[in-house]
């Protein structure tokens, strides 16, 4: 325990209201740094660390592991949800497809699409906010 030199109830009080407003800028850094540590592994986090072109996709020229996966997915992908009920060789047609375009794809236009597709997100919410209206007048003037 603390040893405080507290002598009468006005320094009492006012120990007890330095007590509280410590109390509470330390809660705010602690929900502050909480928050940053939570934001660094959210999804769009992770994807703009991880999904960078020469990070992790092309080991060599030969080998490129983001479109080796993307012509593996996209048919599986296609055939699941848009041609569920389709028949056999439009299955085959259309997995032939989405292979050769999935081939394609590399990590330069996954990430070009993902950029895109974010953009779109971020322009609508970027047009709620109200911009700040400067009429010339100087913060400090009469007329402020």
């Amino acid at each position: 325990m603390r040893n405080y030199n507290i002598r009468n109830l006005q320094e009492l009080e006012a120990r007890k209201h330095e007590l509280k407003v410590e109390y509470t800028l330390k809660q705010d850094d602690l929900k502050r740094d909480t928050k940053a540590y939570f934001k660094q592994f959210t999804l769009g986090a992770l994807i703009k660390k991880y999904a960078t072109p020469s990070n992790l996709f092309k080991a060599d020229e030969k080998l490129n592991i983001s479109s080796t996966a993307m012509s593996l997915i996209l048919p599986m992908i296609m055939n699941k949800t848009i041609f569920r009920g389709s028949g056999f060789i439009t299955k085959a047609l259309v997995g032939l497809a989405s292979g050769k375009v999935g081939k394609s794809l590399d990590a330069e236009h996954l990430s070009a699409i993902f950029n895109s597709v974010k953009g779109w997100f971020s322009k609508k919410s970027e047009k709620k906010q109200k911009k700040f209206v400067d009429y010339g007048i100087p913060p400090d003037s009469e007329t402020y």
